[in-house]
């Protein structure tokens, strides 16, 4: 069973419960004019919110309007602040936001292209070789591939992809176990550095190899330097399964490899673990046709589905590390496949989202669990996508409602169908109001 379109995950109370939540974050959402909105990132500032608010238009909750004053604070950060090329935290990010909502937000007969001279940036930023930044996809190559996916079919947009696979092919090590990509330890933040010295082999969606896996699966589907970046999404699928923890450890794969490191289990979710490896490849899987890889994907997704959650490190509700990226990454298994397990996984979690709950804390009661400068753990309103409450109200509103996620595009759990479609399908749907109450 194969469903061809999105359907709500959630049903009866649970799904009126998520609805609730939905509501009480979007009353909790700062001013677009605000003063106190710093931050324009997708992952946690502005962008993001223009994301949230879009989407909330589409069912009812929100207008557009919110959504444009909110991505308009964000081109403004751009043109005024020194940023990133990063697509979590820099102007890359911004951009996607631009291009991924544009037909719903902006007037597409203008004669004005808004990303027009990011893209010219990002050519040139692109072909600097040899590369010596990150290649994941928070803050490098992978990231700066999804921006360009979003911009198809712009001859830009496809010129971007093929350097991305340039620079990825030049920066790639070839072993007997396949394709990979080391970090260096430059590029690690201090305690990683401090933990692997000589720098290591990140084995998360979020910094490592299955980003990469999912977003060559992406370009070959999108028919951009097919031939070049088939090569290494096979030699990358072959090197990520080698890596696989005997059957005894909780978790399928580790977080990293380094040297004379030991290899040790890992938690469950979208940044890192078995979640966001299984969603990696099967995107992968699906992309180019894989069906062996697909089967792969499904065996990890089944296993992670199962783990005991007492034991998959889940301290928070959002995105990045926590209950609601987990329920999000199994409904978007669940409405590929029509796996029941995979159903109930999501429903858990979702569940869980809402037990993560405290009135009078963090936004709508939602707070995200951090590690401070001291080593301490605390909690924080945080109100961004990534690991905040915009992130858990996108997730809520995927499992209760009809329209299809396609913001997911980030996270690189979206498929290829999903992918390569218009990212402006202004279908809609308004709550009734039992659904609204």
């Amino acid at each position: 069973m194969q469903p061809q379109c999105w359907r709500p995950v959630l049903a009866s109370e649970l799904k009126a419960q998520a609805l609730a939540a939905v509501q009480e974050i979007v009353a909790a959402l700062p001013d677009p004019a605000s003063a106190e909105l710093q931050d324009a990132s997708l992952s946690g500032g502005t962008s993001g919110l223009a994301v949230l608010c879009a989407y909330l238009s589409r069912v009812g909750l929100d207008d557009d309007e919110n959504a444009t004053q909110f991505l308009a604070r964000a081109f403004a950060a751009v043109a005024a602040t020194p940023m990133s090329s990063s697509l979590y935290s820099g102007f890359t990010g911004i951009a996607w936001t631009a291009a991924h909502l544009q037909a719903q937000l902006m007037d597409t007969d203008a004669a004005a292209d808004p990303c027009a001279e990011i893209d010219r940036a990002l050519l040139d930023y692109l072909s600097c070789s040899p590369w010596d930044g990150d290649y994941d996809l928070i803050n490098g190559l992978v990231g700066i591939g999804v921006y360009a996916l979003e911009r198809l079919p712009r001859a830009s947009a496809r010129a971007c992809l093929a350097l991305v696979v340039e620079r990825l092919a030049e920066t790639a090590e070839h072993n007997a176990d396949g394709i990979t990509w080391h970090t260096r330890p430059h590029l690690l933040p201090k305690y990683q550095r401090e933990q692997c010295p000589a720098g290591y082999y990140n084995l998360g969606l979020a910094h490592g190899m299955p980003g990469g896996v999912a977003l060559l699966g992406a370009v070959c589907a999108a028919g951009v330097a097919r031939e070049h970046a088939r090569t290494l999404l096979d030699g990358a699928v072959a090197w990520l399964l080698r890596q696989r923890l005997n059957a005894d450890m909780q978790s399928s794969f580790s977080s990293w490899l380094s040297l004379g490191a030991e290899t040790d289990d890992c938690r469950l979710a979208w940044c890192y673990g078995d979640a966001g490896v299984a969603a990696a490849l099967f995107v992968a899987a699906r992309a180019v046709g894989e069906a062996v890889w697909e089967r792969e994907a499904l065996t990890i997704a089944r296993r992670a589905a199962q783990r005991p959650p007492e034991s998959a490190g889940v301290r928070d509700a959002g995105l990045c590390h926590g209950a609601a990226g987990l329920g999000h990454i199994f409904n978007r298994l669940y409405q590929a496949t029509g796996l029941e397990e995979l159903g109930a996984a999501a429903r858990y979690w979702f569940a869980q989202t809402l037990t993560h709950r405290r009135a009078g804390q963090g936004i709508a009661g939602f707070a995200a669990r951090r590690r401070n400068e001291a080593g301490a753990d605390e909690w924080v309103a945080e109100v961004g996508i990534l690991e905040g409450a915009a992130g858990i109200a996108l997730a809520l509103l995927a499992a209760a409602t009809n329209v299809e996620p396609a913001w997911d595009r980030i996270l690189l759990v979206s498929l290829p169908g999903v992918w390569l479609s218009a990212p402006s399908d202004s279908r809609r749907i308004r709550l009734n109001r039992a659904e609204r109450a």
